[in-house]
């Protein structure tokens, strides 16, 4: 499948660059040209927003509550990406994400502003912040919600799956688990032979190559090797989870991760299913919903929720 066509006619603007060259204010110009989308982002009504802090094991946590005015008692806690190291709740990923659910899905959203993986910060801390917000969610800041969901985006789906790996048999096991285009194994499986040759034409800027990700995974946990079960939960045991949906973007190096994850949840009998974005490059959460695919990936999160809703609470492990 070929690169979305608006996207594919703007991807010149990445050729030569790689993720490195962000900080050069040319290359930085380049990349916010090509992020620009069909049209602008507008709010969705009657969504409140309130921001506060929370007591971790590390010291405080900033999160952020999207509460819907339909009231529905289902709260999904949701983590952003950014390779451990980046991102924050304001990025697309968490923001317009957030904002979004809440609106389509009539639900509560908390997001987390986890402490990253710099300056020495390393696992389990994130997982253990992402953590502290779910079981702060669970017990103090909405404890008599009909449901609760766990999720995330990329690094953040994999503290997501971490999280709930530890909650699994408690009484705050999520009821649902939502993961978008999951970084869930270390080596990342191969992509089959037509998407690796689609992956091929794509410029450095929107590729994951081999020691980018060797280099994410060590500066996450401090090595490649020897890799705790819920730092990259992939090698962990799955079974116990709650049912879980999966985004999957096509045209990413990181898909054969969930791919093999949705196997892996399908082996030990967790339910799961999935959602495909055609001619989406990782991360396309980060862009709005003024492309389709954007747009649908929404609705398949928010349709999860709906769900959710609709069948209540689920406090067996």
């Amino acid at each position: 499948m070929p690169l979305d066509s608006f996207l594919a006619a703007k991807v010149h603007l990445l050729e030569g660059l790689s993720w490195a060259d962000r900080d050069d204010p040319a290359a930085a110009h380049r990349f916010a040209e090509f992020e620009v989308d069909p049209a602008a982002w507008v709010t969705p009504p009657g969504v409140s927003i309130e921001d506060r802090t929370i007591d971790g094991p590390r010291g405080r946590i900033p999160i952020r509550s999207y509460r819907s005015p339909a009231g529905q008692e289902t709260v999904l806690v949701w983590l952003h990406g950014g390779g451990f190291s980046g991102g924050d709740v304001d990025m697309p990923e968490s923001h317009v994400v957030a904002v979004e659910l809440a609106a389509r899905a009539g639900v509560t959203v908390v997001t987390v502003g986890y402490r990253l993986a710099r300056d020495g910060v390393r696992y389990p801390v994130p997982v253990d912040d992402a953590e502290a917000a779910w079981c702060w969610v669970v017990d103090q800041g909405c404890p008599e919600a009909g449901s609760y969901a766990l999720g995330g985006a990329s690094a953040g789906a994999t503290l997501a799956l971490s999280t709930a790996l530890r909650h699994r048999a408690s009484p705050r096991r999520p009821d649902r688990l939502l993961l978008a285009y999951p970084f869930a194994h270390f080596p990342v499986p191969a992509l089959d032979s037509s998407t690796a040759a689609d992956m091929q034409l794509l410029p450095l800027a929107m590729r994951f190559e081999p020691a980018t990700i060797a280099e994410t995974v060590r500066n996450y946990v401090g090595r490649i090797s020897d890799l705790p079960a819920d730092a990259i939960p992939g090698a962990a045991d799955l079974s116990g989870l709650p049912p879980t949906s999966v985004v999957l973007s096509e045209l990413d190096d990181l898909r054969g991760s969930g791919e093999l994850l949705l196997e892996q949840l399908a082996e030990v009998g967790v339910a799961a299913d999935a959602y495909l974005a055609t001619g989406m490059p990782h991360g396309h959460l980060n862009r709005t919903p003024s492309l389709r695919e954007v747009d649908l990936s929404l609705e398949y999160l928010a349709g999860a929720l709906r769900d959710m809703a609709r069948t209540g609470r689920d406090r067996t492990a």
